[in-house]
């Protein structure tokens, strides 16, 4: 099926649609990432945490096969600041500001507020894969003439998306997060066997002792209700206030994605006495749970651990999923099996005199970035060496 050569541009991802949009993020050829799908951008715009007035102006583009049919998306945004992004590029607009230049506005391909890899270039499965790939990016950089921006970044894209990018000329940039992998385990017992005994001891321990203070309840589906919604948010408000000052998500968004996407989430509630004391709230995918936001109301020791890192493995095994990934950030998470993974971005620079500079930067952070992960797979993985 041949392409439209026009790119077309919409504000809302609503104006596209669920049918159109999910044929394009539910392809096949990948597994089923919850953060591209329709309801979940839909659901960060209609309760206005993604949206223009707070610094997220969506820019979604979209191709038509010949016979009007949609046939490939891009989730894209046009941004006023580089907040709620988790690949920081701060130094970049505080460098080019001062040589005179003007960062912002800048394009973002994104999952917003959401530091996992997927699919960001999203094709209709019938259709030429790089085909299309080339007709978005090429409207996309046409954005950034248009609207006068400084760059495009597109952000946790796949391996295939990231080295295809590169061939075309973007700026490539890699990170590391902290993911478990499931090799085949029939229980948490038995991935705590591949662990030196020092790790196994310290694990049943922090387990042991956070489940003696309370019970954890897994909600998802139809047991999910707005009492959950309200007491996680409580746990999400005082976690972002006094980490960042500011959270990015506001409680509509919760209700929202409880109602359309319930089947796809993971809360993970601790009760004491009758009371939601903290919770962690994950999606799922088809071969990986996503860990995303936690928050407590009392200080339970190794609680933390226990809801987002060990629960999370314990229903990743049960399900048959191949991976936990746990978020962003977080070299603690080594010693409870979560191993150094890299992660990726590309970036586009419109301007020659930041691209060079950019270009030079990401290079030498690929090399310490890779060296610095197989330094910490080596020293600190909690697994018996020769497993």
């Amino acid at each position: 099926m041949n392409l439209k050569p026009t790119v077309k541009v919409s504000r809302r991802v609503a104006e596209i649609g669920r049918e159109a949009w999910d044929a394009c993020a539910l392809n096949p050829d990948y597994a089923a990432n919850p953060f591209v799908m329709f309801d979940f951008l839909d659901s960060v715009e209609v309760s206005g945490c993604a949206v223009e007035r707070q610094g997220w102006g969506s820019q979604h583009l979209s191709l038509e096969d010949e016979a009007g049919d949609v046939a490939a998306v891009m989730p894209l945004y046009l941004k006023s600041h580089s907040q709620g992004e988790y690949i920081f590029d701060h130094a970049w607009a505080d460098a080019y500001e001062r040589a005179g230049g003007r960062y912002y506005p800048k394009l973002l391909c994104a999952a917003p507020f959401t530091p996992a890899t997927g699919p960001r270039l999203l094709v209709r499965p019938d259709i030429e894969r790089e085909a299309a790939w080339d007709l978005l990016l090429g409207g996309a950089t046409r954005l950034c003439e248009q609207y006068g921006a400084s760059s495009l970044h597109i952000n946790f894209p796949t391996d295939a998306e990231w080295s295809w990018l590169g061939t075309q000329g973007l700026a490539m940039r890699e990170g590391q997060q902290y993911h478990w992998y499931n090799q085949g385990y029939p229980d948490f017992d038995a991935f705590l066997e591949q662990l030196s005994s020092g790790r196994r001891k310290t694990i049943r321990r922090e387990r042991r002792d956070a489940l003696a203070e309370v019970e954890v309840v897994a909600l998802t589906g139809a047991d999910l209700k707005e009492e959950h919604w309200d007491a996680f948010y409580a746990f999400y408000m005082d976690t972002g206030s006094r980490k960042w000052g500011h959270p990015y998500l506001n409680r509509a968004f919760f209700s929202e994605l409880g109602s359309r996407m319930a089947d796809r989430v993971l809360l993970l509630m601790a009760r004491r006495q009758d009371r939601w004391v903290a919770g962690a709230l994950n999606l799922i995918g088809d071969d990986c749970l996503y860990g995303r936001n936690w928050g407590c109301l009392e200080d339970i020791p190794f609680l933390h651990f226990e809801l987002c890192y060990y629960q999370a493995i314990d229903w990743a095994i049960e399900r048959g999923l191949a991976r936990v990934e746990a978020g962003a950030q977080g070299q603690h998470k080594i010693a409870r099996g979560y191993l150094p993974t890299p992660v990726r971005s590309a970036h586009y620079i419109a301007d020659p005199r930041l691209r060079g500079p950019v270009e030079e930067f990401v290079r030498r952070e690929r090399a310490a970035v890779e060296g610095e992960m197989e330094w910490l797979a080596e020293e600190y993985s909690p697994f018996r060496k020769g497993r």
